[in-house]
C-alpha cells in the first residue's frame, strides 16, 4: 500500500465554469494498493479533516457510487450511444428522458433506472435502494460499500446520490464531493479509480481526492 500527496498547478483544456481557471492550483492525496472500503473511508476522512483545518467546517457532503449505474447498464446490455444518452439524463435528474430511453427494457431494469434520480438524501436512501433495485451482485456490493462509509462517518451528515456519475469514465466506485457557502462548484472531490493505471500497463486499486487552493481560499474567507 502506498500513500501519496501532491501540490501543484494543473492545466485543463477548458475551464469547468465561466469564472473558473484553466490552471487551478491543486492539492490532493491518493492511496494505492487497497481495494476495500476502508481505504475510501480513510481518504474521505482525510479530505474532511483537511477542510476543517483550513476553517471550512460548514459543508454539504455528497456521496455516490458509479458501480450501481454501471451494473444496471451492463445487465441491460446498453450500447455506447444509448448508455451515453442515459448517463446525461441521469446526471440532469431528467426523469422523463430516462423513461423514454429505457422504455424498451424489461420492467425490473426500467423501474431501476427510473428510481435512480429520486434515490437522493440521507442514509435512508440506502435502505430504499436495497428494496427497489435488482439484486445484482455489483449493485449489492456498491450498497455495502456506501453503508460501510456511512457507519465510518458517524456524526457527519452526508447525502447519498445514486444518480451521481461524476467522472464516470474515470472513476470505478465511490465518488464524493464537498460543497460550502452556497457555491455551485465542489470545493473538494474525489473517489475510487481502480482502472486508470491500465493505460500505463497495470491496473491497481486506487482512491483519492483533490481540491483547488484558490477555491479553498475563497471558501475559507467566507466560511
Amino acid at each position: 500500500m502506498n500513500r501519496l500527496c501532491y501540490a501543484g498547478s494543473v492545466l485543463h483544456t477548458q475551464p469547468d465554469g465561466f469564472h473558473r481557471s484553466r490552471e487551478p492550483i491543486q492539492i490532493g492525496a491518493e492511496l494505492y494498493g487497497e481495494p476495500g472500503a476502508e481505504a475510501d473511508l480513510e481518504i474521505l476522512t482525510l479530505m474532511l479533516q483537511g477542510l476543517s483545518a483550513c476553517g471550512v467546517n460548514t459543508l454539504q457532503l455528497d456521496i455516490g457510487h458509479v458501480g450501481v449505474y454501471r451494473a444496471l447498464a451492463q445487465e441491460a446490455g446498453l450500447d455506447g450511444a444509448l448508455e451515453h444518452q442515459l448517463f446525461g439524463a441521469l446526471q440532469a435528474k431528467d426523469s422523463s428522458t430516462v423513461a423514454v430511453l429505457t422504455a424498451g427494457l424489461p420492467v425490473p431494469l426500467r423501474d431501476a433506472f427510473a428510481a435512480l434520480p429520486r434515490l437522493y438524501g440521507n442514509r435512508s436512501v440506502l435502505t430504499e435502494a436495497r428494496a427497489c433495485l435488482p439484486q445484482l451482485p455489483a449493485v449489492q456490493a456498491a450498497l455495502d460499500t456506501l453503508e460501510g462509509l456511512d457507519r465510518g462517518l458517524a456524526g457527519i451528515e452526508a447525502a447519498y446520490d445514486l444518480a451521481e456519475l461524476r467522472g464516470y469514465g474515470y472513476h470505478s466506485g465511490v465518488v464524493f464531493a464537498a460543497y460550502t457557502g452556497g457555491r455551485s462548484h465542489a470545493i473538494a472531490q474525489g473517489g475510487r479509480y481502480d482502472e486508470v493505471g491500465r493505460v500505463f500497463g497495470r491496473a491497481r486499486p486506487a482512491t483519492g481526492f483533490s481540491l483547488d487552493l484558490r477555491e479553498l481560499a475563497i471558501a475559507s474567507s467566507v466560511a
